[in-house]
């Protein structure tokens, strides 16, 4: 067991990558807290994981919501070790100019104003506790940044930038911040990324543009968070780790 006896809270748990950390941290000896926007989605992973987690429904960028995440933590496992801000939102792929105002606003408040109220939320909470763990899910467009999805690309930006500024101001207090930045992965968003059918044809051209010839895994991605969260990481903090088969090279 990699993590015995840490308590983590996973946004947009409730499937895809989220629910592939959520599952691999219970077997590596965590306790976790399943948060996701759909309540149902969040439910059916902590049941299937057990009396090692605990679901809640969670809109990210409402702040009353991600205080409660954060106190279901300590009501209910007694500490918190580890805030994995997994929760994403996209527009569809194609012209910046066509992304209305609603779907942008809803882009930097999931992928980015998300992180600030989690990051408030749960400072104090690591504070207490001696140090900690923040990881956010960002994206290999945030660093190699592709014409068709500019916004989430800028938002993705965004949270790897505050994962360093927030892992430098953090650091006194043994708090490690770090941004994982997964390439696409067969997910409820997948077409949207795309900006078309997830066809066996399309699915085939993207692939082409991904060196290892696949798209990202939940296990990938719970993989590298696992690494960030564990003591092996104990002098990591302030990376931006690309989990992408090469495609930012």
């Amino acid at each position: 067991m990699r993590i015995p006896g840490k308590v983590a809270v996973i946004t947009g748990a409730g499937s895809g990558f989220g629910e592939g950390i959520a599952k691999r941290f219970a077997q590596e000896g965590a306790k976790v807290v399943v948060a996701d926007i759909n309540g149902a989605g969040a439910k059916r992973v902590a049941d299937e994981i057990g009396d090692a987690a605990v679901a809640i429904q969670t809109d990210v960028t409402v702040q009353a919501d991600v205080q409660a995440m954060i106190d279901l933590a300590e009501t209910k496992f007694g500490r918190l070790d580890i805030l994995i801000n997994n929760a994403g939102y996209t527009s569809r792929n194609g012209s910046m100019l066509e992304v209305d105002e609603k779907t942008f606003d809803r882009i930097y408040d999931v992928n980015v104003k998300a992180i600030y109220l989690a990051t408030k939320a749960v400072v104090p909470v690591m504070r207490r506790q001696g140090g900690g763990v923040i990881l956010n899910v960002a994206s290999i467009g945030a660093l190699r940044p592709r014409p068709g999805l500019v916004w989430y690309n800028g938002s993705k930006a965004a949270a790897t930038n505050l994962s360093k500024g927030i892992a430098v101001e953090l650091a006194p207090d043994k708090i490690r911040v770090n941004a994982i930045c997964p390439v696409l992965g067969d997910t409820g968003l997948t077409e949207d990324f795309m900006g078309m059918a997830n066809t066996p044809e399309n699915r085939t051209a993207f692939l082409a543009t991904i060196p290892l010839g696949r798209m990202a895994r939940p296990s990938d991605v719970a993989g590298a968070a696992l690494y960030l969260s564990s003591d092996d990481a104990e002098f990591i903090t302030g990376v931006a780790l690309e989990v992408d088969g090469g495609r930012g090279v």
